[in-house]
């Protein structure tokens, strides 16, 4: 059963939140390129949130694939990764609006919008969650 779509679409998150928070930019200013990982080296707790809560929603995302066999509890683990990106988005945004040294231009990279992705296509895997558990039940009417 791994190979329905909404393991597909988990994997992709997995793959988004886990492995391009590596390769893409958070943002770039005058001094640096800043990329998730380079936040566990700041001091404030907020920053050391955000490569957090992106190793949490990975490891949520593909522990959600495995669970195939209840779709109830992959149900709720997508809805709690959800709320992972959602606190994650709200996290970039603030902190995106308070970086020190903004009186210089600095630039959003792609990953800022890695959140969003993983959001739709979350919420996507959900709803064919959803629709895989209505079809068992409408099977189990018809027994």
């Amino acid at each position: 059963m791994i190979q329905r779509i909404q393991s597909l679409y988990l994997l992709v998150v997995g793959i988004i939140s886990g492995g391009l928070t590596f390769v893409f930019s958070l943002w770039n200013n005058v001094k640096a390129t800043v990329f998730s990982v380079d936040l566990f080296a700041t001091t404030t707790i907020l920053q050391k949130a955000i490569p957090t809560a992106f190793f949490i929603s990975a490891i949520l995302s593909l522990v959600t694939i495995f669970l195939y066999s209840n779709r109830k509890l992959q149900f709720v683990f997508g809805r709690l990764n959800i709320l992972t990106n959602l606190f994650l988005l709200g996290v970039l945004v603030y902190v995106s609006q308070t970086l020190s040294g903004e009186t210089a231009v600095s630039e959003k990279g792609i990953g800022m919008f890695f959140p969003i992705i993983s959001i739709v296509l979350l919420v996507l895997a959900n709803k064919a969650i959803k629709k895989d558990e209505d079809l068992v039940k409408s099977v189990d009417r018809l027994r």
